[in-house]
């Protein structure tokens, strides 16, 4: 259980780090050109992924604040439960990481720190950070596993 938790420490730090290192260096809303297909450009998102309800009055502060709190328990439970499973408690501490890394930002400032700006064109994907990325590959991965894991079962069932 430890190693999964230091997966999940170890995720938050980089995500803090990270935030701390855009919040202390780049402007709000000025793109940063880095390649030419990446901006570091220092955003705020009071919502959820794809700026979800950013347009509220402010209670979806407390309540995506409480979600995430309530998210990490049931994932630490997970972990918990499912520690024969590798590959599913690294996703699992990956998303707990970025979970707690967007829940400090809530607190802290009220809104998500976000700061990776990808484009093609004119047309940007809409700004993330370490936290989020955490999330999308723990999500990822245990879609993998449990594909693996179904394609294993129908295939010895032959």
């Amino acid at each position: 259980m430890l190693r999964y938790l230091a997966i999940a420490t170890l995720t938050l730090l980089l995500d803090q780090l990270s935030k701390w290192s855009a919040l202390s260096n780049l402007q709000l809303g000025v793109p940063e050109p880095v390649l030419p297909f990446l901006n570091w450009l220092l955003l705020f998102n009071p919502g959820a992924a794809f700026s979800f309800l950013a347009q509220g009055s402010g209670w979806q502060r407390w309540f995506f604040t409480i979600l995430g709190i309530l998210a990490s328990v049931y994932i630490i439970y997970l972990l918990r439960k499912s520690l024969e499973d590798k590959l599913l408690c690294v996703a699992l501490s990956l998303i707990l990481g970025g979970a707690l890394g967007n829940v400090i930002d809530r607190i802290m400032y009220g809104a998500v720190v976000d700061f990776i700006d990808l484009y093609y064109a004119n047309w940007h994907w809409p700004a993330f950070n370490v936290a989020d990325s955490a999330i999308c590959v723990g999500a990822a991965l245990i879609i993998y596993s449990e594909l693996r894991k179904s394609f294993g079962k129908s295939a010895q069932s032959h």
